[in-house]
């Protein structure tokens, strides 16, 4: 079956993805909030909104970035290339110390 002219196929139909970044503890501070919403391009992966919040945040949250674990969507990101859903909502753990 054709598809008319105007149809395109979903591979083709990519869209921004909208990501809910949570920050905790020392990212918190160093970010100066709870969480921020960042607007990405189709096929933004964990490391390209790394890389949004560090040019959004001069200072310490590069640094604190650097030694953090990231949940996406309440699972350990192991790979920063991993691809973005829209709507995701990605965790910005830096190390705890504890006693």
């Amino acid at each position: 079956m054709d598809l008319p002219s105007s149809a395109a196929p979903e591979e083709i139909q990519r869209h921004e993805a909208t990501v809910v970044v949570r920050f905790f503890a020392s990212a918190r501070a160093a970010a100066g909030q709870d969480e921020e919403t960042l607007t990405l391009p189709p096929g933004a992966t964990v490391s390209d909104a790394v890389r949004a919040l560090r040019d959004g945040h001069p200072g310490d949250l590069g640094r604190v970035l650097d030694a953090a674990s990231f949940l996406l969507d309440g699972i350990a990101v192991r790979d920063v290339t991993l691809p973005l859903p829209d709507g995701a909502e990605l965790d910005v753990l830096p190390p705890f110390a504890g006693g």
